[in-house]
C-alpha cells in the first residue's frame, strides 16, 4: 500500500510539472513605477482583451503567468498610450525591463523569440517612419527657397529609396521567418492608413499557407489566411477586368477537345454573338439551365447565335449521357480534368456561369439567366 501511495505522489509530481512547463511566465522590472499598475492584454484580431493586471512592488518587478495553445499577441501596459507588444509562446519565460518614462519606445526583452522579432520589426518601422517625417518637413522649411525645385527632386528620391529599403527588409524578413508567427505583425504593418509595407501577394500567399499549416487555430492566422484568399480572387477579378478593357475582347483564348476528340478554338468563333457557358453533367443548376438555352439556340441561332459550352468534368461517360439527353447541338468542350486552366483564366467561382461575347469577342454581358439573355440577345441580333 505505501508503495501506491508513493507512485500516485510521483505521478501526481510528474504531471504537475508537466503542467508547469506548458505554463508562460512574463516577469520584469520597470523602474520609476513602483506602486503603479501594469496590464497585459491578449491582443486579438480587431480588438484587445484584458488577461490579469498586478501592482509593480517597490523594487519596480512585476510577474503574470498563463497558458497558451499556441503563439499569442499580448499588450503589456503601462496606459492606454505607454505599452509593448510581446509575442508569447508556451513554456517561454519572458523577462522584460525598461523605464517607464519611455517604456514603449526603449525596452529589453529576453527569453522570447517572438517578441524579440516583433520588437526588431516595430523598431524598424519606427526608424523607417522617422526618416521619412524628416525629409517631408524638409519640403516645409524649404518651400520659399530659390532653389526648392531642386531640393524637392533630391528629396522626393531620397523619399522613394527609403521606402524601398523598407520594403525589401520586410519582405525579406518575411521570407526568412516563414513559420514565426512576427510575420503576421509584419504582413499588417502600414507606411499610413492606405499603404502596406509588403505589398507583394506572392509574398503574402506564402507566409499564410506556412503559418496555416503550423497554426490553423489561431486567430490572427485564420484571418490573414482568409484575406489573402480575398486579395487572390481581387486580383483575379483585376486582371480579367484589365484584359477586357485593354483588349476589348475575351482573352486569353480557349482550346479545348469535344466529344470527338477535336480541338475548338473559342477565337475560331469570331463573328459571331458567342455563349461562353461553364457547366457540369452533375450539377444540378447547370442541368435545369440547359433547357432554357436549347429554346434560346432555336430562336437566335440562325441570327448568328453561338455556344461554346466548357464542361468541367473529370467523367467522360456523364458528360457525353448529359449533352444526350439533354440534347445538347451546340459546341461542347472539356479536357475531363475539370477544364481549370479555363476557369481559373475566366475567373469562374461558380457553375453553371458564362460570358456573352459580341462578334469581335467583346464581353458584353455575364452570369445572364433565361430572361436577362434572351432579352440581350434580342436586342444584340435583331
Amino acid at each position: 500500500m505505501k508503495r501506491l501511495i508513493a507512485l500516485a505522489i510521483s505521478l501526481a509530481a510528474i504531471m504537475v510539472a508537466c503542467d508547469d512547463s506548458t505554463q508562460y511566465k512574463i516577469s520584469g522590472k520597470i523602474t520609476n513605477a513602483e506602486g503603479q499598475y501594469v496590464y497585459l492584454d491578449e491582443l486579438k484580431v480587431s480588438s484587445s482583451e484584458n488577461v490579469d493586471s498586478v501592482k509593480i512592488n517597490k523594487s519596480g518587478e512585476f510577474e503574470f503567468d498563463g497558458t497558451v495553445q499556441h503563439p499569442t499577441f499580448f499588450l503589456l501596459k503601462l496606459s492606454e498610450k505607454n505599452f509593448i507588444t510581446l509575442l508569447v509562446d508556451s513554456a517561454e519565460q519572458v523577462y522584460v525591463s525598461g523605464d517607464a518614462a519611455n517604456f514603449s519606445r526603449d525596452y529589453l526583452v529576453t527569453g522570447s523569440e517572438g517578441s524579440t522579432l516583433v520588437q526588431e520589426l516595430n523598431q524598424h518601422l519606427s526608424n523607417t517612419k522617422h526618416q521619412l517625417d524628416s525629409i517631408s518637413s524638409l519640403h516645409v522649411l524649404f518651400r520659399n527657397d530659390p532653389n526648392y525645385p531642386t531640393l524637392k527632386t533630391k528629396w522626393e528620391e531620397e523619399y522613394k529609396e527609403v521606402v524601398e529599403k523598407q520594403m525589401k527588409y520586410s519582405q525579406n524578413f518575411v521570407t526568412t521567418h516563414p513559420f514565426s508567427m512576427a510575420n503576421v505583425l509584419a504582413l499588417y504593418q502600414k507606411f499610413d492608413d492606405q499603404n502596406f509595407v509588403v505589398q507583394d501577394l506572392q509574398s503574402l500567399k506564402t507566409a499564410a499557407s506556412a503559418l496555416n499549416s503550423f497554426y490553423p487555430e489561431s486567430e490572427h492566422v485564420q484571418a490573414l489566411y482568409a484575406n489573402t484568399i480575398k486579395l487572390i480572387t481581387d486580383e483575379r477579378n483585376a486582371r480579367i477586368n484589365q484584359l477586357i478593357r485593354e483588349q476589348g475582347k475575351n482573352s486569353p483564348d480557349i482550346v479545348l477537345p469535344d466529344p470527338d476528340g477535336k480541338e475548338i478554338a473559342l477565337s475560331s468563333l469570331e463573328g459571331k454573338h458567342v455563349l461562353v457557358q461553364f457547366w457540369a453533367s452533375q450539377d444540378r443548376g447547370s442541368r435545369i439551365m440547359n433547357p432554357v438555352l436549347v429554346e434560346l439556340y432555336k430562336k437566335y441561332n440562325k441570327k448568328g447565335f453561338e455556344i461554346y459550352q466548357v464542361s468541367v468534368d473529370e467523367n467522360r461517360y456523364e458528360w457525353l449521357d448529359a449533352i444526350d439527353q439533354d440534347k445538347l447541338s451546340w459546341i461542347n468542350v472539356g479536357d475531363m480534368e475539370g477544364s481549370r486552366t479555363a476557369l481559373m483564366n475566366y475567373n469562374v467561382q461558380s457553375i453553371p456561369f458564362n460570358y456573352l461575347l459580341d462578334e469581335e469577342g467583346k464581353i458584353i454581358g455575364k452570369d445572364l439567366k433565361g430572361p436577362a439573355l434572351d432579352r440581350l440577345l434580342s436586342k444584340a441580333l435583331n
